[in-house]
């Protein structure tokens, strides 16, 4: 296994509870090279690099003394691993105030539990897995493999979501033995009675819900330039593409004098409108700007890099890989739009969500939104489909239930799954930890005001034109790939050219031969055709049904010596 280097967010493993020193050994033999961070009756943290603790003691002053480069325990103390360190708190801060100002994961002793806690929207992952009385977690899915049963388990419920909407929900991985600990969720060791327990919590945006502010674009705006402080006096590189949120974050930046840099990279999606829109917007801002070239011949060791560097959890970002391989070189700090489309135009909520008079009726419009829309042909047999079907629709229901009747029910159901568990990959897993990156639309001062904004004002992107247009108007009214008036070229699809035609064909034959059930009798006959007959999948829809069915092949692959009979739940 090849380690992502681990530069600005340390990789981190340990455990909680009753631990046992040889499973914390093979543990730490299991990942990239770690060192004691902690030691510490029922607690152990290990970390790539120096992890002090951000509090000591049962206050802000000292308790905690260090041997070497591990914390010795006094009773209190506060370790985070996220891009964003807290200030100003202690051990005794609550857990979900440090998870939803920061979105940091932590451990965190308050004298009387010990909690291993993650971001408020879970965007960097704790992974975990239970072994009698103690809770074992990495950074990373693939060490904890090393403690668990052979051959694994297989969470068929993941691999459902990765297929139909190319993520998971809840705090599925492919393996039953090993979970992702969801947003604004702890895992809790209480020192006195000895005894594990979860505990979840709603965070900020959820508890003190949201009203109608009337927040003008020009407060949204100078809410975001606060936001941009905390990056006063660094190098930036901020990714332009023909969209709203990335010329926004531009031209912010530009407006404050930053020194700022800007790529683009082909979407691949068949148009590279936003390579020419992007050169008209850098243009205008006076930024110096780049476009990052992709090699066809290069596709199929993007996508299989990319999709064991993700560890199988997503299909999406194989584009992104030339890019951010040069993000790594660049010297800067990335400018990430991360949830801007959610959280400023209604970014995957339809009408019909929008309109909905039951719970259930939104429920499904929205996961009918997020959700891989049919394809040009069945790619699934009949009972593949329907046990899918239904085990999606299960664990979306359960993933956002806690979001039910919220006034901004909608985006948040679209931040707390897409954004969380697909979206964010790149930024988070794919730039860093190599590199830092910075997300100002999740900054808390402006994720609680754009929420502010009512659905309704945000539909069609009239209130985003607005803020886009109050920001730099000139900017604003160049053609904008969220608004296409005009005739789009076609280009080639690097992820349709020959080399990735041979590439996904390899793959589905794999699954076509493993496990033969899941795949329709047309997809059958396609896959015997040879790697050409997948020239006819270039549709929107058939070519993100041919990415996660790939992606399965490539996870069958690296597993094949490790994995069970492969009887899925609907045969």
């Amino acid at each position: 296994m090849q380690w992502p280097t681990f530069n600005v967010r340390p990789y981190v493993c340990g455990g909680i509870g009753r631990l046992d020193e040889a499973v914390l050994a093979v543990l730490c033999e299991a990942g990239p090279r770690v060192r004691p961070a902690l030691r510490a009756p029922g607690a152990a943290l290990f970390s790539s690099s120096p992890l002090p603790p951000y509090a000591k003691g049962p206050g802000r002053g000292p308790g905690a003394d260090l041997v070497g480069n591990a914390a010795r325990d006094t009773g209190m103390w506060a370790f985070s691993w996220g891009e964003r360190r807290p200030a100003g708190m202690d051990a005794r801060t609550p857990w979900i105030t440090v998870a939803e100002t920061y979105e940091t994961p932590g451990l965190i002793d308050d004298g009387d539990r010990i909690t291993l806690h993650t971001g408020g929207l879970g965007l960097v992952d704790v992974y975990y897995l239970v072994r009698d009385d103690a809770v074992y977690f990495s950074s990373l899915l693939e060490p904890l493999l090393s403690l668990a049963r052979e051959p694994y388990e297989i969470n068929w419920d993941a691999w459902a979501s990765i297929v139909q909407l190319t993520f998971p929900l809840r705090d599925d991985t492919p393996y039953t033995q090993v979970r992702r600990l969801a947003g604004a969720s702890a895992l809790v060791w209480d020192k006195r009675a000895e005894r594990l327990s979860t505990d979840r919590r709603l965070p900020r945006w959820l508890r003190e819900e949201p009203i109608e502010a009337g927040r003008s674009a020009g407060e949204i705006l100078e809410i975001l330039h606060e936001a941009y402080k905390e990056l006063d006096g660094r190098p930036l590189l901020v990714p332009v593409s023909g969209g709203y949120d990335s010329r926004l974050l531009c031209s912010v930046a530009v407006a404050r004098g930053a020194d700022v840099e800007s790529w683009t990279t082909s979407p691949d999606d068949g148009t590279d409108t936003d390579i020419a829109f992007a050169e008209a917007i850098t243009r205008e801002l006076g930024v110096r700007h780049r476009v990052i070239g992709q090699d066809p011949a290069a596709y199929p060791a993007d996508a299989l890099a990319v999709a064991r560097r993700l560890e199988f959890l997503t299909p999406h970002h194989a584009w992104y890989a030339p890019f951010a391989r040069e993000v790594h070189q660049a010297g800067r700090t990335l400018v990430d739009g991360l949830a801007g489309g959610p959280l400023l135009k209604n970014f995957m909520v339809s009408g019909a969500a929008l309109t909905a008079s039951t719970q259930a009726e939104r429920k499904a419009a929205l996961l009918g939104s997020l959700a891989l829309g049919a394809p040009s042909a069945p790619f699934l047999s009949e009972r593949a489909e329907e046990w899918i079907t239904s085990s999606v629709r299960a664990a979306f229901a359960q993933a956002t239930s806690m979001l039910n009747g919220h006034r901004a029910e909608l985006p948040l159901s679209v931040l707390h799954t897409r954004t969380a568990r697909g979206i964010a990959r790149s930024a988070v897993n794919l730039v860093g930890p190599e590199v830092s990156f910075a997300a100002p639309f999740m900054h808390p001062d402006f994720f609680d005001a754009a929420l502010s904004v009512g659905v309704a004002r945000k539909d069609g992107g009239k209130f985003y034109r607005e803020v886009l247009h109050t920001a730099n108007p000139r900017v604003a009214a160049l053609p904008s790939t969220n608004v296409v008036k005009q005739p789009l070229q076609r280009v080639p699809l690097r992820s349709a050219a020959a080399p990735a035609r041979a590439y996904g064909h390899a793959m589905l034959t794999r699954v076509a031969e493993t496990v033969p059930s899941l795949l329709s009798e047309q997809l059958h006959a396609v896959v015997a055709e040879g790697p050409d007959a997948l020239a006819r999948f270039n549709g929107w829809n058939d070519r993100f049904w041919v990415r996660s069915l790939v992606l399965f092949g490539a996870w069958l692959g690296d597993y094949a010596d490790r994995l069970p009979d492969l009887t899925p739940p609907w045969d």
